[in-house]
């Protein structure tokens, strides 16, 4: 990747001139063959971190979304579901994230914000997708795009909301406690 005089690469420039949140560099030695799934949610990212600053409408985002490299291996129904679903149940979706928030939900960056819709919604969605597996991705999406510690609270939150969500696959994961 070639760099610009400011020594800021290319593609963190480019994120910044379309509206959506940068990538940082992989971490050396990591491995870079990623699930559809995990390309689903972070296509899913893009376009609501998108929602969220330029306020275009949804349909226009996807089609933007849509024309983005690699994005034919993505899972598409995923896709679709997530960022349609976290669009059209914004507000549900916020109403179970600010009981578990430190601060008003429009403190939020608009990544980590994103994030939290993702997780929120696959949690109480995705059936087909454990638990465990939804926080985490969710943890990742933070670690990749959103600011330092943002993945530390984005777990934080979602540990904290599955219990409501999912009771018994919780209940079951989680020892009794003594």
């Amino acid at each position: 990747m070639s760099s610009t005089p400011d020594s800021t690469p290319k593609s963190t420039q480019q994120a910044a001139v379309e509206g959506r949140p940068a990538r940082k560099p992989a971490p050396a030695g990591r491995d870079r063959a990623k699930s559809s799934r995990r390309r689903a949610r972070e296509f899913a990212l893009q376009g609501l971190y998108e929602w969220q600053i330029n306020k275009r409408e949804p349909s226009s985002i996807d089609a933007h979304i849509r024309e983005l490299e690699d994005f034919a291996k993505c899972d598409r129904p995923h896709y679709d579901a997530l960022l349609h679903g976290c669009i059209d149940q914004s507000a549900l979706l916020d109403a179970d994230l600010v009981k578990f928030l430190d601060r008003p939900i429009e403190e939020l960056s608009p990544v980590e914000h994103a994030v939290l819709w993702i997780g929120a919604y696959e949690l109480a969605h995705c059936l087909d997708v454990p638990y465990k597996v939804a926080i985490n991705e969710a943890v990742e999406l933070a670690k990749s795009f959103g600011g330092t510690d943002g993945h530390k609270y984005v777990n934080g939150v979602l540990d904290h909301l599955a219990p409501g969500l999912r009771p018994d696959e919780v209940k079951a994961a989680r020892p009794i406690k003594r």
